[in-house]
């Protein structure tokens, strides 16, 4: 039982000195959630109060299912974004409407994470391209800034998830900027900034919140004509299955699929980046799938819209001394206060003040510097960030995820069709054998090719192996008798790889050629056994290491591995 529910695991060891500082932490981070979960709401373009019911369940859900003990789940803003673009591809008009699509865009991103965690299938996620992920990321956090210019500067930008599009709308309105707007924004983002110069710890996103509140609640007339929050209702939500519509479902499924593994990512990232030798239990990546995947579910039932990990609490949560997931009952108790009896005080928030907090927790999202070292080691990688960064920022969420996700199947693809392949030379004296191409002075046997492939052998690359091995060995000319391949960096074969070797241990063996395998893995030896080929090659001409091999065709002797011969023959196949 402890394996589905890892609470069980932990709690049985819970302790008082545990609990004191799970408190603090909690409160803590409970206390920066609540004007985060509002402004995070109105990114998404829901009412304010929607933000604080994505703090409720799935935290509490996390809780229980999930292996990251320092992680904050709840309403972050990139998920507030991409809801936002989910949303706009739906035409719906009116705020139960919309508010209706982002609770079944929550229930349908947790049940595809409760699906691939049930199939242990996070590993899909590997696909997604750290170069592509922080392209992606970089331009979703310029668009969910620039967008936050409309409550900044009190000017009415439509919304857009085209960077020009904002910036000519900028542009065309930048006279009609209410400066009495501005100035509290602009204030705001120097308070926080200030605040965080002197110390990480201080809640500088709650502090401005209430100078702006006690601002416009007493001089109000002063500042009349900067929008507030007004009303945002009391209590608690109340359960409410989300409408489920086939058509709907399949228009923001694109988007559902990117929230999800988006979400997946970065919960798994956090989780790990925080993980202690002194953890009860290790993060696993499809048990955070299904924690996080039954948070929206269930929290799509009481108001939330998707929810996930978030960077900075989960890093306030984790410097407040949290050492158990104990700590969100503690965030939950701040909100579900608030809910119950502070709301009424949030009336005179100014829209700009939350505008400030956005565009402040974005601009550390801009990962400038992972472009900076990928140009400096490895030129594709950086291009693949740069396409990925100007087609979301330029086309769109969706079409820019889009980019990225194919942009690393390609990337995938290219980088096993074509892998590296090292002709090998023995160091003098040794038995080491080294690629000929980077290390001078080595012995290369006239008669001999040692051919070291280090990939996997597969269908996508298996004519590529085929390929190099001909130019090779006629590179070798009249003299070659003999063609050693090293298995030692192919991890599989598969038929089509396996039909390759067959045909070309035939091929080679017309003109004279012997061929022998050395360092071949267990599996990759299965699989052959299977094909025929170590029949027709003879178990004699496998070999335990490159020098048995070479010293073999060279004497005739295999006293260097007379002992490992009963190695060499076994077989799954």
């Amino acid at each position: 039982m402890k394996k589905y529910i890892p609470f069980l695991e932990w709690i049985s060891k819970y302790n008082s000195s545990l609990l004191k500082r799970d408190a603090i932490a909690g409160i803590t981070v409970g206390v920066v959630l609540i004007p985060q979960g509002i402004a995070y709401a109105m990114i998404a373009g829901l009412p304010p109060i929607y933000g604080l019911y994505t703090a409720l369940i799935p935290q509490i859900v996390y809780v229980f299912l999930g292996t990251a003990p320092r992680v904050a789940v709840g309403p972050v803003a990139m998920d507030s974004l991409l809801v936002a673009a989910g949303i706009a591809s739906i035409s719906v008009v009116g705020t139960d409407h919309i508010v209706a699509v982002a609770l079944l865009l929550a229930f349908t991103v947790g049940i595809i994470q409760v699906l691939l965690g049930a199939l242990k299938l996070g590993f899909i996620v590997n696909f997604l391209s750290r170069p592509v992920i922080s392209g992606f990321t970089s331009a979703a956090a310029i668009i969910i800034g620039i967008n936050q210019f409309k409550n900044l500067l009190g000017i009415p930008i439509p919304r857009s998830n085209q960077v020009h599009e904002i910036v000519l709308n900028l542009f065309l309105l930048i006279s009609d900027v209410n400066w009495q707007t501005f100035g509290i924004g602009a204030g705001a983002i120097g308070l926080i900034f200030i605040f965080k110069r002197i110390h990480k710890s201080i809640p500088s996103p709650l502090i401005v919140v209430v100078l702006g509140i006690l601002l416009l609640k007493f001089f109000g007339g002063t500042f009349n004509e900067v929008a507030i929050i007004k009303d945002i209702p009391s209590g608690l939500p109340a359960f409410q299955l989300p409408g489920i519509s086939f058509e709907h479902i399949s228009e923001i499924l694109p988007i559902a699929l990117t929230i999800a593994m988006i979400g997946f990512l970065e919960t798994v990232s956090i989780g790990k980046s925080m993980e202690t030798n002194e953890d009860i239990v290790q993060v696993n990546p499809n048990q955070e799938l299904i924690a996080i995947g039954f948070g929206n579910v269930l929290g799509s039932m009481f108001g939330s819209y998707p929810a996930t990990a978030s960077f900075s609490r989960s890093a306030v949560n984790k410097d407040a001394g949290a050492k158990t997931g104990f700590a969100a009952f503690f965030s939950v108790a701040v909100v579900v206060s608030v809910l119950l009896f502070l709301t009424p005080v949030f009336y005179y928030l100014p829209k700009t003040i939350l505008a400030a907090i956005i565009i402040v927790s974005v601009l550390k999202l801009i990962d400038y510097k992972e472009a900076s070292r990928l140009w400096k080691i490895n030129k594709i990688d950086f291009w693949m960030l740069l396409v990925t960064f100007l087609g979301t920022l330029f086309f769109g969420i969706k079409e820019g995820i889009g980019v990225g996700v194919g942009l690393s199947l390609v990337m995938v693809i290219f980088r096993t069709s074509k892998p590296h392949i090292a002709v090998l030379g023995r160091i003098p004296n040794t038995a080491f054998f080294r690629n000929i191409n980077r290390f001078d002075d080595v012995e290369v046997h006239e008669e001999v090719l040692i051919l070291r492939f280090d990939s996997h052998l597969y269908f996508a690359n298996t004519n590529y192996f085929r390929e190099q091995l001909d130019v090779l060995s006629k590179e070798k000319g009249e003299k070659l008798k003999l063609i050693i391949i090293d298995g030692e960096c192919i991890n599989g074969l598969d038929s089509t790889g396996a039909g390759m070797w067959n045909e070309r241990i035939d091929f080679y063996a017309s003109q004279g050629i012997k061929i022998y395998f050395t360092n071949v893995k267990g599996p990759v030896r299965d699989a052959m056994t299977k094909a025929g080929i170590i029949e027709k090659i003879g178990i004699e001409n496998c070999f335990m290491s490159n020098q048995g091999a070479l010293t073999f065709y060279e004497t005739g002797s295999r006293d260097s591995q007379t002992n490992l011969s009963s190695y060499i023959q076994q077989s799954n196949g």
